[in-house]
C-alpha cells in the first residue's frame, strides 16, 4: 500500500511539474518561428539514412522509407506542416494512448491503475516475462500486455460494438473519420500469435476482461488505423488542448482524463527508450513501430512526424531527431524553467 501511494504521488508530481514549468518558460511561438523551425527540422533531417523499416510485420517493410512529413496544430486550431503530409501509416502503438483516454473517460482513471497498471515495466514492450513476474499486474497501457488488457475494456456488447467504439474514438481525435489500412490488418493477423499467447496469460491471472482471441483481434485493428502526420498532431493537440479537439472544437475526452493519460506517454511512450526521450525532450510522447511519433506540449501543440525507418528499440530516427529538434528551437521542454528577478 505504501509503494502504491509512493508511486501514485510520483505521477501526479510529474503532471504537476509538467503544467506549472509549462507556463513559466517564454516562448517565441509565432507562426514565423514556428514555420522556421519545421522547416529547418525537415531539411536537417530529410537525408538522414539511419534505422531501418519494421520487418516482423510483412506489410510495414513494404512502405515507402523515403516518407517524412512533421505537422503541428496549436491548441487553437492553427496547423503547420512541412514534408510528406499526405502520405498515410499505420498507427501502430500510437493508438495505445488514446485507447487508454478513451477508457479514463468511460471508466475513470483508478480503472486503469486498478485494471492493468501504470508502471513502466523496465521490459521490452512485448514481454511475457513481464506478465508473468506480476501475474499481469504492475503493467500498463502503452505496453502490449496492457494494450491488449485495455482493449478488453473497452465498452461494447460485442467485438464490434468494441472495435467501432474504439474507431470512432480514434477518429474524433484525428478531426476526421479514420479507416482500416486492410493489408496492414492482414499482415498482423497472420502473424499475432505471441499477443494471442499475452491474452491468454492475462485471461489465467484474472487481467482479460474479453474474450482474449477478440480482444487480440481488435487491438490489431486498432494498430492498422491509417493515418498520416496531420491527423497524428490534431490527435496530439486535443490531448494538449485539455480534451477538445481545436479543429472540430468538440470535447473528445475531459481534462481531466488528459491529466492521467500524459504522465503514462511521459514514462512509457517511446518502449525501452522512454527515460532518454523525456531526458532529451521533456514531452509526454507515443511511438508507433508504423514510424509515427506524436507528443504533446500542454497547453500549447500538438507535434507529430512520420518517417518508417526506426532505431533499435522500435522508433522512428528522423522523428525523434526533427521533433527534439523543434523542440529545443522553439524552447517548449517545459522542464526549462525561466527564474523569476
Amino acid at each position: 500500500m505504501k509503494n502504491m501511494f509512493a508511486k501514485t504521488k510520483l505521477f501526479a508530481t510529474l503532471m504537476a511539474v509538467i503544467f506549472l514549468a509549462s507556463t513559466a518558460t517564454a516562448q517565441d511561438l509565432s507562426d514565423a518561428a514556428i514555420k522556421t523551425a519545421l522547416n529547418e527540422a525537415h531539411d536537417k533531417y530529410k537525408n538522414n539514412k539511419d534505422g531501418k523499416n519494421a520487418d516482423y510485420i510483412k506489410e510495414l517493410a513494404r512502405v515507402d522509407s523515403k516518407i517524412f512529413g512533421i505537422a503541428i496544430v496549436t491548441a487553437d486550431g492553427k496547423v503547420y506542416t512541412v514534408g510528406d503530409i499526405d502520405s498515410k501509416v499505420s498507427i501502430q502503438s500510437i493508438s495505445k494512448a488514446f485507447v487508454m483516454a478513451q477508457i479514463i473517460e468511460e471508466q475513470g482513471h483508478q480503472a486503469i491503475q486498478d485494471k492493468i497498471g501504470v508502471d513502466a515495466t523496465g521490459l521490452k514492450f512485448n514481454s511475457i516475462v513481464a506478465v508473468e513476474e506480476h501475474r499481469g499486474k504492475e503493467i500498463n497501457p502503452l505496453v502490449n500486455p496492457g494494450a491488449i488488457a485495455a482493449t478488453s475494456l473497452v465498452a461494447g456488447v460485442d467485438s464490434t460494438a468494441k472495435w467501432k467504439s474504439i474507431l470512432a474514438k480514434q477518429s474524433e481525435f484525428a478531426g476526421r473519420q479514420l479507416s482500416l489500412d486492410m493489408p496492414v490488418y492482414i499482415s498482423e493477423a497472420g502473424d499475432n500469435l505471441r499477443n494471442q499467447a499475452i491474452a491468454h496469460l492475462l485471461l489465467a491471472y484474472g487481467r482479460m476482461y474479453f474474450d482474449p482471441a477478440q480482444a487480440t483481434d481488435i487491438y490489431t485493428k486498432q494498430c492498422a488505423i491509417a493515418v498520416n502526420a496531420k491527423d497524428l498532431a490534431t490527435m496530439a493537440a486535443t490531448l494538449a488542448n485539455g480534451g477538445v479537439n481545436p479543429i472540430t472544437k468538440k470535447m473528445v475526452v475531459s481534462s481531466e482524463t488528459v491529466m492521467y493519460t500524459l504522465p503514462v506517454m511521459a514514462t512509457a511512450g517511446l518502449y525501452d527508450d522512454s527515460g532518454i526521450w523525456l531526458y532529451n525532450s521533456g514531452l509526454p510522447a507515443k511511438s508507433g513501430v508504423g514510424g509515427g511519433i506524436v507528443a504533446v506540449v500542454p497547453g500549447k501543440f500538438g507535434i507529430a512526424a512520420i518517417a518508417p525507418p526506426l532505431d533499435e528499440a522500435g522508433n522512428s530516427v528522423k522523428a525523434q531527431l526533427a521533433i527534439k529538434y523543434i523542440v529545443e528551437k522553439l524552447g517548449v521542454n517545459p522542464y526549462k524553467i525561466t527564474p523569476k528577478k
